[in-house]
C-alpha cells in the first residue's frame, strides 16, 4: 500500500504572553510582558498508508486538534512537514482541499439558512463535481446516512445528530481519498452513533478512504480503528496495534466469578481484593494486577466452603488502559 500521509518532524509552537498578578502587573505587562513559547505539537513523525483508519488519541490539550488543523492547511507548522497524498498543505490549500474531507463535530461547514440540499448543490459548484457523479454520491448517503429525512430542511433547523449526517456527507461529495474526523459523535444519541460509526466503517472497508479519527469515545476506537497513535503534551507516546498497546500498557485483569452459593462482597474485600461489580451475591467482577495469581484466592474459597460455578479472567480494556496512562499511572515510552 502507499503512503498517503506523511508527517516528518512537525512542530507547532504558540507564543504566550505571561502577566504579573494585580494591577500593577497588568500595567506592567502592556510595555514589559514576559513571553514564553509553548509546543503544542512538539516534532512528532509518523505516516499512514492508504486505507488505514487510525484512532489518533490524546487527552485534552495534548495537540490532537492542533495536528489536525496543520494536516488541512488551516494551521502552518513552525517547522517539520506534511504531506497529504504528496501535497503539501501549507504550501498548497487549495489543492489539498480536493484530496481531504474534514469533519469537526462542533463545526459545521454547511450554510446555515439554506436548506442542506441546497448546501450541497453549492459544494457540488465549488469542487466541480459532474451530475453522474454528484447523483452517485448522493444515493450512497441517503441508503447509508438516510438524508433524504431532512434534505430540504434548513440546516439552523436539523438535530445534532441530523447535521452531523449531513456534515459527513458534505465532507465526502468530492470522493477524497482521506477524511478527518474529529469528535464526530461528540453528543449523539445512541441510534445516530452506531448509524454513523456504520457508514465510517463501511466507507474505510468498501471504499477503502484512508480515515484518521480523533475522539474521546473509546467505543469508536474498539469499533473502527485498528492502529492507535497516542499524543501527549504534543509527544507521540505510542504508534501501533490497539491491542499490543492494551497487552504492554495494561496494568490489570478482570477475574470474573460465579459462585454456587450466595457470599458476601465483604468476604473478597476483608480479604484484600477489589470488587468493582456484585450481583445477587454469586457474580462478582475482581480487579487483579496483571502479574497477580489466581491461586491464593481459589484456595481461600476453597478453604471457606466457597464452590465456583465458572471462573473468566479477561483483559483490561482500551478505557482503562488509556485512563491509567492518561492519569500518569503508567509512564508510555516508545
Amino acid at each position: 500500500m502507499n503512503t498517503i500521509i506523511s508527517v516528518e518532524n512537525l512542530c507547532k509552537k504558540f507564543t504566550n504572553r505571561v502577566r504579573s498578578p494585580g494591577i500593577a502587573g497588568s500595567i506592567k505587562s502592556l510595555f514589559t510582558a514576559r513571553k514564553e513559547e509553548i509546543a503544542a505539537v512538539d516534532n512528532i513523525n509518523f505516516s499512514v498508508k492508504e486505507g488505514e483508519l487510525i484512532g489518533y488519541l490524546g487527552p485534552n490539550g495534548a495537540g490532537k486538534s492542533t495536528t489536525i488543523k496543520m494536516l488541512t492547511g488551516i494551521l502552518r507548522p513552525t517547522s517539520g512537514r506534511v504531506l497529504i497524498n504528496g501535497i503539501d498543505p501549507a504550501q498548497d490549500r487549495r489543492k489539498v482541499t480536493k484530496n481531504i474531507g474534514v469533519v469537526f463535530g462542533q463545526k459545521t461547514q454547511l450554510w446555515w439558512d439554506l436548506p442542506v440540499g441546497e448546501s450541497f448543490n453549492l459544494l457540488k459548484a465549488i469542487y466541480k463535481i459532474d451530475n453522474t457523479d454528484f447523483k452517485r454520491r448522493m444515493e450512497l448517503f441517503n441508503d447509508l446516512l438516510h438524508i433524504g429525512d431532512f434534505i430540504q430542511q434548513q440546516t439552523r433547523k436539523l438535530s445534532l445528530g441530523q447535521r452531523m449526517r449531513a456534515d459527513l456527507a458534505a465532507s465526502l461529495l468530492h470522493d477524497p481519498p482521506v477524511l478527518f474526523l474529529d469528535e464526530p459523535t461528540i453528543g449523539l444519541d445512541i441510534l445516530t452513533r452506531d448509524t454513523v460509526r456504520d457508514f465510517i466503517s463501511k466507507l474505510n472497508t468498501t471504499q477503502k478512504t484512508t480515515i484518521l479519527l480523533t475522539t474521546h469515545d473509546i467505543v469508536d476506537i474498539e469499533m473502527l480503528a485498528t492502529r492507535l497513535i497516542l499524543l501527549d503534551r504534543g509527544k507521540i507516546q505510542y504508534d501501533g496495534n490497539i491491542e499490543d498497546f492494551i497487552g504492554e500498557y495494561a496494568l490489570t485483569k478482570i477475574l470474573s466469578l460465579h459462585l454456587e452459593a450466595p457470599r458476601d462482597t465483604s468476604w473478597f474485600q476483608n480479604a484484600g481484593y477489589e470488587v468493582i461489580q456484585a450481583e445477587a451475591g454469586k457474580h462478582f467482577e475482581i480487579k487483579l494486577k496483571q502479574e497477580q495469581s489466581l491461586a491464593p484466592l481459589i484456595d481461600a474459597l476453597s478453604a471457606d466452603g466457597g464452590r465456583i460455578a465458572e471462573i473468566e479472567v479477561r483483559k483490561q480494556d482500551l478505557g482503562e488502559t488509556l485512563k491509567q496512562v492518561y492519569s500518569g499511572s503508567r509512564n508510555v515510552e516508545l
